[in-house]
């Protein structure tokens, strides 16, 4: 198990749900990763790196709902501004991307 946390540290995380509106390829990264748009509703459209590309193909991703943390400060990763990290299980160097079982509206806050 990793380190224990407060539940007061868990609230501070803000996940939210969000619908991938573009996908390109990112060349300048050190893994090969994809650069994803995602819309967040009434947060916005905010941007993140993926190493998502040995599971998923740029048509797959389109549209795709998502789970991301929203509230951590950008990171530069090459010339990429990223704005949020999405959320997915990592097996054997695989990451499976987490999300609604159903459409949910975007913006709506994972508990």
């Amino acid at each position: 198990m990793e380190k224990i946390i407060t539940f007061e540290d868990f609230t501070k995380v803000d996940l939210r749900v969000g619908t991938i509106i573009e996908v390109n390829d990112f060349p300048e990264a050190r893994n090969p990763a994809y650069q994803l748009k995602i819309d967040f509703g009434d947060l916005g459209i905010k941007k993140s790196s993926a190493q998502i590309t040995t599971l998923y193909k740029k048509e797959e991703l389109l549209n795709r709902q998502i789970v991301a943390v929203v509230n951590f400060p950008k990171k530069q990763i090459a010339k990429f501004m990223s704005e949020c990290l999405v959320m997915g299980a990592v097996q054997a160097n695989d990451v499976f991307l987490l999300n609604p079982e159903v459409k949910v509206k975007n913006g709506t806050t994972v508990n």
